[in-house]
């Protein structure tokens, strides 16, 4: 089993920063796709960004390239997505998530994430 739990969310103005982390516990494996997804209300859950919990390539959603960065600190357990030039339709629930598959086979298809955490909010105001 691995347990997820997300924090960092907030409220903040269009155009700054926000940092979501996410603790990790429980059993990995060094090949599992991490993946962050969002959901805004009336909305299907979303693709975000993943990688590998080894790190190496990372892929994003083109609604995000260039703004946001996956990241991971094995040292410390935790996975964390850094959001730069945040939009009001970035508003959502984020949420973290692992998949016992390789990144380039589970990309960012939500069916292929067995492990989720509770979500964090985060309200972008214009």
């Amino acid at each position: 089993q691995v347990q997820l739990v997300e924090s960092g969310g907030g409220l903040v103005q269009a155009g700054g920063s926000l940092r979501l982390s996410c603790a990790v516990s429980g059993r990995t494996f060094n090949n599992y796709a991490m993946g962050w997804f969002r959901q805004a209300p009336g909305a299907e859950r979303e693709f975000v960004a993943a990688m590998s919990w080894s790190g190496g390539n990372t892929y994003y959603a083109d609604s995000v390239k260039g703004r946001f960065t996956i990241s991971r600190d094995n040292a410390e357990n935790t996975m964390y997505l850094q959001m730069n030039s945040l939009k009001p339709e970035d508003t959502a629930v984020y949420y973290c998530a692992a998949g016992a598959l390789p990144m380039v086979i589970a990309r960012g298809r939500v069916d292929k994430y067995q492990y989720w955490g509770q979500g964090t909010q985060v309200t972008v105001s214009s």
